[in-house]
């Protein structure tokens, strides 16, 4: 699959409203966390609550050279907030952008892999793995799983997060799934519960976001069937393009190329850490 600078505007902008999404949400029920969305070089640069995996720059640096003031303004919100800040560029995005962020003292901090799926052709189901939407009951349950899975990651690959406590991922979990365009999936094998995933749909965009397998289950093509769930559902509902982002080389990366996912573009992720600072209110 071919992926020119446009398609990779429209993948990381739906990223971006995803990200959006999520401050909307802590704006509206947690006001104290000083949240904010702004415009940055066609892009959004967001800022949802202390220590969100959402704080970040998405979908910048697809409308030629970024003014340097424009990044000034945004390193100073993320400064007044004693926040981390990155960004994730895009390696078809301007390329001026990436020497001017590391003229202004951002780290290189590794890169992120995106791939995707034309929809035009999906395996069929994983014999002996039922998987089905969840239902509303049913979201305590699923986070529960993907908490557990998350907890023994198997996904190899360069570079990486670290993996926050259960409690933390429980929350973003939730937070997630209560925003519109979500839907999750349970993995059975038999009875039992084996893996958990969702999708997120955003202007023909499906984007595969979170997915884990319970431990004890892993090797039995779980994976493979929530893949492919997902991946029917997105052909179903209209989009032209699955996307799913990983870590270089990991196994995630793995199975979804097995599944027709190829390799469009890589995103560098660039860092400027303000979180030494003191926030406002300790300085009170």
């Amino acid at each position: 699959m071919f992926c020119p600078p446009s398609l990779a505007a429209r993948i990381d902008r739906a990223e971006a409203r995803l990200c959006a999404g999520i401050a909307d949400h802590f704006r509206h029920n947690v006001p104290d966390q000083q949240s904010f969305v702004m415009p940055f070089s066609g892009g959004l640069a967001v800022y949802a609550a202390q220590d969100s995996p959402t704080n970040k720059v998405i979908g910048a640096g697809f409308d030629g050279p970024v003014e340097e003031s424009a990044v000034a303004r945004i390193e100073n919100e993320f400064a007044k907030r004693a926040a981390r800040l990155q960004m994730e560029i895009s390696t078809l995005a301007d390329t001026s952008l990436h020497s001017s962020l590391a003229a202004r003292g951002f780290l290189a901090n590794g890169f992120e892999n995106v791939l995707g799926h034309p929809l035009s052709h999906v395996e069929p189901a994983v014999e002996g793995v039922k998987v089905q939407p969840a239902v509303e009951h049913e979201l305590s349950t699923f986070a529960d799983v993907l908490v557990n899975a998350f907890a023994s990651p198997d996904i190899g690959g360069v570079g990486g997060d670290e993996i926050p406590p259960s409690d933390e991922i429980r929350k973003w979990v939730l937070i997630t799934m209560s925003l519109p365009g979500f839907r999750g999936y349970l993995a059975r094998i038999g009875e039992q519960i084996a893996g958990a995933a969702s999708l997120r749909f955003d202007t023909g965009v499906a984007q595969f976001s979170g997915a884990g397998t319970l431990p004890q289950f892993r090797r039995r093509g779980v994976q493979t069937a929530l893949l492919r769930a997902r991946l029917r559902d997105a052909a179903h509902s209209g989009c032209d393009v699955g996307v799913v982002v990983t870590q270089p080389a990991s196994r995630s990366q793995q199975n979804a190329q097995r599944e027709g996912f190829s390799l469009l573009y890589a995103r560098q992720l660039w860092v400027k850490d303000f979180s030494a600072q003191k926030r406002p209110s300790e300085n009170q």
